[in-house]
């Protein structure tokens, strides 16, 4: 059976604990979509552009070859459709990530009846990393090269150090 699932995300920038979960979904799928949103919700203020986020996990995700990047600029549920997939892939690190994920996966089957989401927990030696943090250490000037690609951890540097 071939299974369509698409990861989305703000990916600002794109951590090696998404990497590890894009790396265990496109095991389990025939496609796996990772889907940078252009829009993030109005609490994140990303520090790359859509352009940039997607050349950075283009990058780092190109040794995969059934996982493709893309931008998305709509509605989740309305993208999903658009590309005939029947799972939402997301991540779940901690307790406190539970209910705003419940609750986005309630609405999504609100809205797309057919689609299920599928959770997934990251390796141990990831499940603290956010791209928020990553960030706020890089801006601080400490070392991000564990949690994060060289190649971002050097458009960090470039972008966030003081």
């Amino acid at each position: 059976m071939s299974i369509i699932a698409v990861y989305p995300g703000t990916f600002d920038p794109i951590t090696n604990g998404h990497i590890d979960l894009i790396e265990r979904g496109s095991k389990l799928f025939s496609k796996l979509i990772v889907s940078v949103a252009a829009f993030p919700s109005p609490s994140k203020k990303p520090a790359f552009s859509v352009e940039e986020r997607l050349e950075m996990a283009e990058a780092a995700l190109g040794h995969l070859p059934n996982v493709e990047v893309t931008g998305f600029d709509t509605l989740l549920a309305t993208f999903v459709q658009s590309r005939n997939a029947t799972v939402i892939l997301r991540g779940l690190r901690a307790v406190s990530d539970f209910e705003y994920e419940f609750q986005l996966a309630s609405m999504n089957r609100q809205l797309v009846p057919d689609v299920e989401t599928v959770f997934l927990t990251p390796a141990e030696q990831y499940a603290y990393i956010s791209s928020s943090l990553v960030k706020e250490v890089a801006a601080l000037g400490g070392n991000v090269t564990k949690f994060v690609t060289p190649a971002i951890a050097r458009a960090l540097d470039q972008r966030l150090r003081k």
